[in-house]
């Protein structure tokens, strides 16, 4: 895409963090803007603060008819979205060995994480295709969808899932020769909001023991608001990668050469290794 004045776009997860960064970006530079977020007050406060440009949808991204829905009022309101960010996230939060890890837990990561993308493309992505305009799409993955680190489970799972069917869109769209420019987003840390994500739990897939530790989870929260991107250079690299078409979006330049150092060992067989911590 050329440019993304006057055109549309659809945010998920946009109440808060990467995805009401991406809203207040792309309303900036002229674009109208469909806000979906599974937290009503999140979304009423973004709504205010961009003005009439922004529409909301109360959205829950695991819920595939909820999803629709979502798509049917984006191109009934919009007319058109050339623009589909498939950002929604949570981070589930477990310490526990995979093969402790809840089984709710792993439901509810993966029904957003990796399932709300896939509802997201089997809604808009047809649209999208028969209309013809041409467009982008935005899936947030993780730089836990590059790397193992040893913790947690259903996060870096669903992760990498996220960035193979985001190669895989990309790789099929350009087969067929379609209008649609593919990017993965793949954040290490932000200051954002998602290691308080059991605000918004369901409560059919809620657990009884704490995701994290009080004490550890307060360390995280301080060592991701003292050292994590704002949300808005996060941003500032997907409006640039939509713009120069670019595939692969790592707004966390410090862990590049981990990937570089976990791919070399793949391709000697091994050792599993965790990847080191970047060098500042």
């Amino acid at each position: 895409m050329e440019t993304l004045i006057e055109k549309t776009a659809v945010v998920t997860g946009a109440g808060s963090g990467i995805g009401f960064a991406l809203a207040r970006r792309f309303v900036r530079d002229g674009m109208r803007v469909l806000l979906a977020d599974v937290d009503r007050d999140a979304l009423d406060a973004a709504r205010r603060d961009l003005g009439p440009q922004a529409t909301t949808l109360v959205t829950d991204v695991s819920d595939e008819h909820a999803v629709r829905e979502l798509a049917e009022r984006a191109f009934a309101d919009l007319g058109t979205v050339h623009v589909l960010c498939n950002n929604a996230g949570v981070a589930g939060n477990s310490t526990a060995p995979v093969w402790e890890t809840p089984l709710e837990t792993w439901q509810w990561v993966i029904g957003v994480n990796l399932m709300g993308v896939v509802h997201g493309l089997r809604a808009f992505v047809p649209r999208m295709l028969a209309i013809g305009d041409e467009g982008h799409i935005v899936n947030t993955a993780s730089l836990a969808g590059l790397l193992a680190f040893p913790a947690g489970g259903p996060y870096p799972a669903s992760k990498h899932a996220a960035v193979v069917v985001t190669e895989v869109l990309a790789l099929q769209l350009a087969r067929l020769g379609a209008p649609i420019g593919v990017s993965v987003l793949c954040p290490a840390w932000v200051n954002t909001r998602i290691l308080d994500d059991e605000r918004n739990r369901p409560d059919r897939l809620r657990v009884d023991t704490p995701a994290l530790p009080r004490a550890f989870h307060d360390e995280l929260a301080v060592s991701m608001a003292s050292t994590g991107l704002d949300p808005a250079v996060v941003a500032d690299d997907v409006v640039e990668a939509i713009l120069t078409n670019r595939f692969y979006v790592l707004p966390n330049t410090e862990w590049t050469p981990a990937i570089g150092e976990r791919a070399a060992r793949i391709m000697a067989g091994g050792p599993i290794a965790p990847p080191p911590p970047p060098k500042p």
